[in-house]
Parts: structure tokens; sequence; C-alpha cells
């Protein structure tokens, strides 16, 4: 129990540390954008309290700005991916969904497929869009002049593979930040190898998917 303890309080420890470092970006970047304009100059040490609260409350909200890239295989799209769709549009101005070409794996889906059941689940939000990557990451991040990378975190080992990851991505583009989010707790479970093992096996996936991915599913253990 200690051990799980202290491994949450670094989850948090990192997650808070990454917003910050987010927020205090986007500022320093918009204010640099008002000094050419206006021509103005900061002095913080002649402000007071309320000013350098006022400025952190200002700094925040800029992160509202940011682009950010939620990447997987969504093979197919869950419940549990469409929760942290959701959360992310609140925090984020643009949220790109980018489904990863593996030639690799043997999906259950095809690429085109993933896409257009990701289209269909996510239309209802205005400010995200649902694109196709394949090769590195940070790569294909920096071509879309992203400044955050979203990712979901369900339990412990998530955490260890994710922190490793982003830890490598931070050495390839220190400019990207990894925002790491975690599930509701009625998807803490839930996976998109689970939903296929499931349906594979005849098992009823109703609740954990879309509805149309539901039908695609079963008409693709059917056969």
């Amino acid at each position: 129990m200690l051990r799980f303890g202290l491994k949450l309080r670094l989850i948090w420890s990192h997650m808070s540390k990454a917003c910050h470092r987010i927020a205090a970006s986007a500022a320093e970047q918009s204010s640099i954008e008002v000094e050419r304009e206006t021509g103005a100059t900061r002095d913080f040490s002649q402000r007071g309290t309320n000013d350098r609260i006022e400025w952190r409350a200002d700094a925040l909200a800029t992160m509202k700005t940011a682009l950010a890239i939620y990447p997987g295989s969504f093979d197919p799209v869950t419940n549990g991916h469409l929760d942290l769709i959701e959360r992310g549009t609140k925090i984020f101005d643009r949220l790109v969904v980018a489904v990863l070409r593996n030639s690799e794996k043997d999906p259950m889906f095809t690429t085109a497929e993933r896409v257009e059941m990701l289209r269909e689940a996510t239309k209802q939000w205005e400010n995200v869009e649902v694109d196709v990557f394949d090769g590195l990451l940070v790569q294909y991040a920096r071509q879309r002049k992203a400044q955050v990378i979203l990712r979901g975190i369900r339990a412990i080992s998530d955490y260890e593979y994710e922190l490793q990851m982003a830890l490598m991505n931070r050495k390839l583009e220190p400019h990207i930040e990894t925002v790491f989010m975690m599930p509701a707790e009625a998807y803490s479970y839930l996976s998109s190898r689970l939903v296929r093992e499931i349906s594979n096996l005849g098992g009823t996936i109703s609740g954990l998917v879309p509805p149309t991915v539901e039908a695609r599913l079963k008409s693709k253990s059917q056969k």
C-alpha cells in the first residue's frame, strides 16, 4: 500500500508539473506577442501578490489555446476513449485524435474503418479532428505544430510505460509536453483488446463502445 501511495503521488506530481509548463509556455508566448504589438515591457519585481495571481490565472487560461494530439490505434474506439476526448475538448482549444497506421500489427479494423468510426463517434465536438499518422509521434506532433500529447492512464502499470515514452518524447522534442489524464471510474478497466476478445467470444459489449461500433464488432465476429 505504501508503494502504491508513493506511485500515485508521483503521478500527480508529474501531471501538475506538465500542466504548469504548458501554461507558462503559452503565457510567455502570448505575452511576447503583446509586447511586440504594444511595445510594453514587464517588470515582475514591482508586482504585488494580486498581480501575480492574476498573471497566473491568465497563464492557465491561455492553455485553452493549445493544440493537443491524442494518439492511439483505436481498434476499436471505446467509451473510455470518448471519455478522455470529451474532457480533452474542455481543456484544449483543438484536439486531434490521431490513428496510428502500424503495418507490423494485424488490426481487427482497417485504418479507414477506424477513422470512420472515430469521426462518427466524435462528430458532436466541433474542436475535434480525426487524422492518421505513422512513424514517430513527436515528428507528427511537430508537423501539426502541437504543444501537447494527451495520454490516458488506467493503472500504475500504464503509468510506468507511459512515463518512459513521455520522457523519450521530451528528449526528442523538448517543446512538446505530455499530459496524462485518468479515466472515469466506469472505464478504468476498459481497453480495445478486451472489447475485441469479449466480442469474438460472443459476450455482450453494450455500454463499452458506441452503438455503431458495437454493430460493426458483431458483424466482424459473425464472419
